[in-house]
């Protein structure tokens, strides 16, 4: 095989790989909203442990989304860089706005989840 399929194949693997995550990601939050509304409006101990649990769960998916999406951008310039030199101009803010928007509030909102339990 050549290098162009196997970079294509390469992406393949990691795009699939890594939009497992933010569809986990966007469906748990739901059940964890959930979880901690039920624990703090019934003061079961049981809603409790599930929050917790699955608030961990959630930080793994996180975790391995950025890995997996950090390697993806990287590998639009060194898989397509042709296609990044036409379309890098629109390509290129919308991956940062990307970054902005999901990782950054993303990762502010799990902080607080994770770091301001107990507060």
């Amino acid at each position: 095989m050549d290098a162009l399929i196997l970079s294509r194949i390469q992406f393949a693997v990691n795009i699939s790989f890594h939009i497992l995550f933010p569809v986990i990601n966007i469906a748990l939050a739901w059940f964890v909203v959930y979880f901690r509304y039920k624990a703090g409006k019934t003061g079961d101990a049981g809603w409790l442990a599930a929050y917790r649990f699955w608030t961990k769960v959630f930080a793994i998916t996180f975790a391995l989304g950025v890995v997996s999406g950090v390697t993806m951008s990287f590998q639009f310039g060194t898989n397509w860089p042709g296609f990044m030199e036409k379309a890098g101009n629109i390509a290129g803010p919308l991956l940062g706005y990307e970054v902005l928007t999901a990782f950054f509030l993303e990762a502010g909102f799990l902080g607080i989840m994770l770091f301001g339990r107990e507060r």
